[in-house]
């Protein structure tokens, strides 16, 4: 294995850009390891930042292996248990649920909707208790760079001052905004499918399913793009807009007259805020916009810097995909890092790992996204279009059945896990399974990219309640590396390489 060339000590092991759930994780994870790390946060905690609907890979997966599951689940967040969608030819809304199955019932079989405020706090607490430099009010401005290695960042103060520390790998972590992440080469790629932009605000007195049902996020399709209604607590709810992009001189102008607008568009978004008020607490009482916001990037990482979270890519926010996908690259990243400061293999090594795990979870709910999208974008009376081919060799009626035993792909033939995620999926396939029965042609995704999804939820979850009683975790592709049983490092079979 290749040494890291450096002719002095530096200041840090590890920098890390960005006090996020991304930024927090990958701190947390290297420091454990026993490394020094900085983390540099240009605002101050609490502090707002939209993300509010978790799957439970984040909450039974990454909150236990950080040393925050007990916190998280002591802080009175709503639970999540399921989704409910108004979306396709049905007129009536249906809903899956996280415990579907029997099988799949217990202690994981639920999510959170959070406030980020509070969660992003725990986890950048969280990152302090554990040894790391957590400075906040210190803005990045730039990487340093010793030939083609980044080897720190200059960055300033609270006051305004400009200063630079060294480290080993700079991590940034800092979103969509990043001033950064170009700096590893390549481009962001905007996605010309998910050419959208959202708008959204809060409210106080909105509707509540009954329970159990009450903390589900609600999805509702609407000619001109879709709603969200995610119940943050029993009186405030998140409620966003997301369409296309032609829309947007709507969106630029008057704000708030556009989103009512869309309400009024939306029958059933409209009934549930009957009677509500926009909020009236802070942070919550402006409308926000975000624009272009589903890209990818074609360079991730490069000698010495790691992207992570948002500010490596980001996707449509139907399946609340953001905060996992963030938390996941960060531990993922971590692993990299750690793996090659104990000299246990290579950097070419263990970020080509890193990027191959990353792009695969990230292109699996892109396809999954595009799937569905395509499945309600049907210009005639209809949003589903009539017939989708699956991969499954067999007939469309075989395929859910498959799904929803959980054998529909060669991984879970072989080894079915189990938890939330899985059992998620399984709800979508069961609550559309009576309209395949009827012949009307109304299958939503591919099974592979079904199971994919899943996999990784069930892997993080068992690393996260099993901890080290859940043993090494085998490759996931031929030659590749698999993950020690803290889930800290990959670990290999094979000599170490660079």
């Amino acid at each position: 294995m290749a040494a890291i060339d450096s002719s002095e000590a530096p200041d840090f092991d590890v920098i890390v850009v960005g006090g996020g759930p991304g930024g927090s994780t990958a701190a947390t994870m290297v420091a454990l390891d026993g490394y020094r790390v900085l983390l540099l946060e240009k605002e101050h905690f609490p502090r707002y930042q939209i993300g509010e609907s978790l799957l439970p890979s984040t909450v039974h997966g990454i909150c236990p292996m950080l040393g925050v599951y007990e916190e998280v689940q002591a802080a009175g967040f709503t639970p999540k248990r399921g989704g409910t969608f108004k979306w396709g030819a049905n007129p009536e809304p249906w809903a899956f649920s996280f415990a579907i199955s029997s099988r799949m019932a217990g202690p994981t079989s639920h999510a959170y909707q959070v406030e980020r405020i509070k969660f992003d706090t725990i986890l950048l607490n969280n990152a302090s208790r554990v040894g790391v430099d957590v400075r906040q009010g210190h803005r990045a401005l730039a990487v340093l760079r010793n030939g083609t290695r980044v080897t720190g960042v200059r960055y300033a103060d609270e006051h305004g001052r400009e200063r630079q520390a060294t480290a080993r790998y700079v991590v940034d972590a800092s979103g969509h905004g990043s001033r950064l992440h170009h700096q590893v080469g390549g481009e962001r790629e905007y996605s010309p499918f998910f050419r959208n932009l959202a708008l959204f605000g809060y409210f106080n007195g909105g509707h509540r399913l009954p329970p159990p049902d009450s903390g589900n996020i609600v999805c509702v399709a609407f000619p001109d793009g879709w709603f969200w209604y995610i119940p943050l607590s029993p009186t405030l709810t998140s409620v966003g807009v997301v369409v296309r992009q032609e829309l947007a001189a709507r969106v630029q102008g008057d704000q708030e007259a556009a989103l009512a607008a869309f309400i009024e568009q939306c029958p059933l978004i409209k009934q549930y805020l009957a009677g509500a008020q926009r909020a009236d607490q802070e942070p919550y009482t402006r409308l926000r916009v975000r624009k272009d916001y589903s890209y990818d990037r074609t360079a991730l990482w490069c000698p010495g810097m790691v992207l992570v979270g948002d500010a490596a890519c980001f996707i449509d926010p139907v399946f609340s995909s953001g905060v996992h996908l963030s938390t996941y690259s960060a531990l993922l990243a971590a692993r990299s890092i750690n793996t090659v400061l104990a000299g246990i293999a290579g950097e070419q090594r263990c970020f080509g790992e890193f990027e191959a795990r990353y792009r695969r979870e990230f292109g699996i709910f892109r396809d999954f996204l595009v799937e569905f999208y395509q499945l309600h974008a049907d210009e005639e009376s209809y949003f589903w279009q009539a017939r989708k081919i699956t991969s499954h060799s067999g007939a469309s009626q075989e395929a859910f059945v498959d799904l929803i035993g959980g054998v529909s792909a060669s991984d879970f033939a072989r080894s079915r896990p189990a938890g939330p995620v899985l059992t998620a999926t399984r709800g979508l396939a069961d609550a559309l399974a009576s309209s395949a029965a009827t012949g009307d042609g109304r299958e939503m995704f591919s099974t592979e990219l079904v199971s994919g999804v899943l996999q990784q939820g069930a892997r993080l979850q068992m690393h996260g309640l099993l901890g080290e009683a859940a043993g090494q975790e085998p490759p996931m592709f031929p030659g590749g590396l698999g993950v020690s049983p803290d889930g800290r490092r990959w670990a290999t079979m094979s000599p170490a390489s660079g």
